[in-house]
């Protein structure tokens, strides 16, 4: 049976451009390669839960414009239930322009209307019916303590995509069960630099699993009283954009199927690296077929 996961944040709609170095200087540049599609860490998740085999449902404001109507289009093509989806008239949606150069390392340029409405009144006061994990993100913080909340009633996996310092609502920290922190993020609040550093500088005042995930140096996290490592897999890398988001919705999806939090990470980075190796921001989030087959294949290796 498909597991039923919420995912909770932003969405946006990204315009992604192909170029050979990236931009250094003030002046005209031209692509190689381009695409839009649809992104934000929230619903990046969600489309790489369904492609994983679950049932995503995803919980976001948008904005009542041509921008938020391609937004849901398109993921409601993908798979993922929009139905929870507020279109707010008078806002614009999120909208992204990313570059990203040969290496595949990627610069983003984005805005979100820092007015839209963060009220979370609308939101279900219990969690539908057979969730088994909420996944939430940064960007609409208050969103993501509510259900948290609700999750941790139900007694179910509450996995923080922590790419900034939530300011905002800082209980989410403490209201999620699993919190992987972007070295951004990470770094925001202890001020370290150094993965491990910065992950040994950082305890919870709620005990919950805590990592941070650091591209190709792989990903940290705190094992009982130390800090263990988990190499990432060495793929030839065309486009970063998204893997982290793919990574939180793998992650989310093998915790729902009770997989242990070890497990879960190692298959999350499989998803992730597939990832990377596929031009488009979250258009190269893989199929369960294909995590799976990268994963024998490595094993067998």
């Amino acid at each position: 049976m498909r597991p039923r996961l919420l995912s909770v944040g932003i969405a946006t709609l990204d315009h992604v451009y192909a170029v050979a170095e990236m931009p250094t200087r003030a002046e005209k540049y031209r692509a190689h390669g381009f695409t839009t599609t649809t992104g934000g860490t929230a619903a990046n998740a969600a489309i790489a839960m369904t492609r994983l085999g679950a049932d995503a449902s995803l919980l976001a404001r948008l904005g009542d414009d041509w921008a938020g109507a391609e937004i849901v289009d398109r993921l409601t093509r993908e798979g993922v239930d929009c139905s929870r989806v507020r279109r707010v008239p008078g806002f614009p949606s999120p909208i992204s322009a990313i570059v990203v150069d040969a290496l595949g390392e990627r610069l983003v340029v984005s805005h979100a209307d820092p007015a839209m409405p963060r009220e979370t009144d609308w939101l279900p006061e219990a969690l539908p019916d057979g969730t088994r994990a909420v996944l939430g993100d940064t960007r609409w913080q208050e969103a993501t303590a509510h259900l948290f909340r609700l999750a941790r009633t139900a007694g179910i996996p509450a996995v923080l995509d922590a790419d900034r310092d939530p300011t905002h609502a800082p209980e989410v920290l403490s209201l999620a069960t699993h919190v992987a922190f972007s070295m951004q993020g990470l770094r925001d609040i202890t001020g370290h630099a150094d993965a491990r550093t910065a992950l040994e500088s950082y305890r919870p005042s709620v005990p919950c699993w805590i990592a941070v995930t650091n591209g190709g140096e792989g990903l940290f996290y705190w094992a009982g009283e130390r800090v263990e490592h988990m190499s990432a897999f060495d793929v030839p890398v065309v486009d970063t954009l998204a893997a982290g988001d793919v990574w939180h919705g793998a992650f989310t999806v093998r915790l729902a199927e009770g997989a242990g939090e070890v497990e879960a990470a190692r298959f999350a980075s499989a998803a992730a690296a597939i990832k990377c190796m596929r031009f488009g921001g979250r258009d190269g989030a893989p199929s369960r077929e294909a995590v799976e087959d990268f994963l024998r294949q490595r094993s067998v290796a």
